[in-house]
């Protein structure tokens, strides 16, 4: 069984997001951040399924064609694009919405803790965007809506080629201000 290691995970990956959240000033974000993860479904699943390099939902998704942790993580929690869909009362379809900018910034800091968590010493400041990348291959485009992936990809390249701390300050000032970036 792999309790503990899952646990430690689990405890370094907040830790992480928690940092990160503190220095643009999202407190109460960095101490509620994936709470959900302690849950049965997703503590259960994360026991399970636990690898060490990479979400223990991958690999239930390779078993099953589905997560049940990732369906009720992404149900819970506002930093996670997948949340942010609504019925469009026109087309009468399911779409995505853009996310309001405080979760954005959430969804930065875990994806950097995410690949901390997982790369370790080998971490470096490109890969959130690396992974970004690969991960659009898998999945359709439409999931995420326009500007939030511009937003996002504008985050990621800054945080590649400018690093943390210019990043950081970036969101506090203009971010977390709502002053524009990343426009068409």
């Amino acid at each position: 069984m792999y309790i503990l290691k899952h646990f430690r995970t689990v405890a370094k990956h907040r830790r992480a997001v928690r940092k990160g959240c503190f220095a643009v000033g999202l407190y109460r974000q960095g101490l509620t951040h994936d709470l959900s993860k302690y849950s049965p479904t997703e503590f259960g699943a994360g026991i399970r399924y636990y690898q060490g390099t990479r979400s223990p939902n991958s690999r239930e998704r390779e078993l099953f064609g589905y997560s049940k942790a990732w369906m009720h993580h992404k149900g819970r929690n506002k930093h996670h694009f997948e949340y942010w869909t609504d019925l469009n009362l026109e087309t009468r379809r399911y779409e995505p919405v853009p996310m309001p900018r405080r979760y954005l910034t959430e969804m930065v800091m875990d994806r950097i803790a995410a690949c901390k968590t997982y790369h370790g010493k080998d971490y470096k400041d490109g890969d959130a965007l690396e992974y970004l990348e690969r991960s659009q291959e898998a999945r359709e485009s439409s999931m995420m809506h326009p500007q939030t992936k511009r937003e996002l990809v504008f985050l990621l390249t800054m945080l590649r080629d400018q690093g943390e701390k210019e990043t950081y300050h970036f969101i506090r000032e203009v971010v977390l201000k709502n002053k524009p970036f990343a426009e068409e």
